[in-house]
């Protein structure tokens, strides 16, 4: 592709996902699905002016508003390449019309870019929300969680995520999993926390070679890895993953239990569910059931009290995942916290009728706020007496220290390198 391809391309990868509810991420995988012609190098380049666009959107709008320009795709792309130090000249040669180019820009486009030459992207009046990349609401929720640190933090969060893997060891070990990896020509290195987890240099295919094919390793953040480690599942045991998704956990949790046990993996969307039948087979993991949960469903009721670990992986805004996600920054809006909050606590209350006595409630989300994590335990534990808080450093498996201090997991891409992810341990002791 042409330089100018590339930049077309580019955006009408922003169009799509500006036109679709869904994740970019799952937009640009249709996206480029129907475009097979595009190279992977040409598929990269434009990947990344797509994501570099995400993440800086909030500071391109800003100045696209000073120019009373309105921030298309295709004005939010020609920004970001002046303010990357192209001339307007450049930019206009590259908007040329001509074949595979974007249309040529019109002459109140032009007049807006005009504003922006000779600048950058920082400007000191920005506004700490536009300036750090999240929507005006959640600023004084973040910054109230982080205080000081608050600029630190999610400037992180805006950086690009890493590719981690969890390494299956139901089918190898991890040193063999570096090796396979090897062969194919992925030198990637053991990560800092998580004993199963490997951290890839850069973004590779990865999910067509024989490693991932084979079931040795999974894409796995490492956060997510050490969720699944607090779980603390041993084999032999009962465990149920209430909110299991397409089983990402649910696989690291099997992995821990040799295989030996049984879990039960649920969900209210049977196509999520039906999703992880293929990644279940690939990992060599026979010890999973699947339920569908359904309105006026008799399930919970008699299998009440019955296991020793639930694991309540919440639906959240995600806002941990940001790094991964950026598009989700400008689409979250402070309804969907207050909507978010009150399923949270339903779903906490139903999934807690599982536990036995003894057992232990894992109540986990990819939040950074306090009111998707620490006020959701402590409102519970007010709830239901009959829980108790387990303490990180008690209910932490591993001979290592855990990652935080504190009784909470709770993980930042700052201070871990990870996605946020929050994990608290509940114990349920005789009523």
């Amino acid at each position: 592709m042409t330089p100018a391809a590339r930049i077309a391309a580019a955006i009408d990868l922003l169009d799509a996902v500006d036109a679709s509810p869904r994740p970019a991420d799952a937009m640009a995988n249709e996206f480029f699905r129907a475009r097979r012609f595009i190279g992977s190098g040409d598929r990269r380049a434009v990947s990344d002016r797509a994501w570099g666009i995400l993440r800086s959107r909030r500071r391109l709008t800003w100045w696209l508003d000073r120019a009373g320009a309105a921030p298309t795709p295709r004005l939010l792309v020609a920004a970001s390449l002046l303010l990357e130090g192209w001339s307007l000249d450049g930019v206009s040669q590259s908007f040329s019309g001509g074949q595979f180019a974007p249309a040529p820009l019109l002459a109140p486009e032009r007049a807006a870019l005009r504003t922006l030459e000779s600048r950058t992207l920082e400007h000191p009046d920005m506004p700490p929300a536009v300036r750090l990349e999240v929507p005006d609401w959640i600023f004084p929720r973040l910054e109230a969680r982080f205080g000081d640190a608050v600029e630190a933090e999610l400037a992180a969060l805006g950086t690009p995520a890493p590719l981690d893997l969890r390494v299956n060891l139901l089918k190898t070990t991890r040193e063999q999993a570096l090796a396979a990896l090897a062969a194919e020509g992925i030198d990637a290195v053991p990560t800092r926390y998580s004993p199963w987890g490997l951290r890839m240099p850069g973004r590779r295919a990865l999910t067509t070679g024989p490693a991932f094919q084979a079931g040795l390793v999974e894409i796995q953040d490492e956060g997510s890895q050490l969720v699944a480690v607090l779980v603390g599942a041993a084999p032999g045991m009962r465990v149920a993953d209430w909110c299991a998704g397409a089983g990402g956990k649910t696989l690291a949790v099997a992995a821990t239990m040799e295989n030996r046990g049984h879990i039960v993996a649920c969900d209210v969307h049977d196509k999520r569910l039906a999703a992880c039948v293929q990644r279940l087979r690939r990992a060599g993991v026979h010890n999973v059931e699947r339920h569908l949960i359904e309105a006026g469903d008799k399930w919970t009721k008699r299998r009440g009290g019955s296991f020793d670990r639930v694991l309540v992986d919440v639906p959240c805004t995600g806002c941990g995942t940001w790094r991964r996600n950026p598009d989700a920054r400008t689409r979250l809006t402070e309804t969907d916290l207050a909507e978010l909050v009150v399923k949270q606590a339903d779903i906490l209350d139903k999934a807690a009728r599982l536990v036995k006595i003894g057992g232990r409630l894992i109540y986990a989300t990819c939040s950074l706020l306090p009111a998707e994590n620490e006020d959701q335990v402590l409102a519970f534990v007010q709830r239901r007496p009959d829980f108790a808080v387990l303490p990180l450093a008690e209910a932490w498996p591993l001979p290592d220290a855990p990652p935080c201090e504190g009784p909470f997991l709770s993980l930042t891409p700052r201070r871990h390198d990870t996605d946020g992810f929050f994990g608290a341990v509940l114990v349920r002791a005789a009523a």
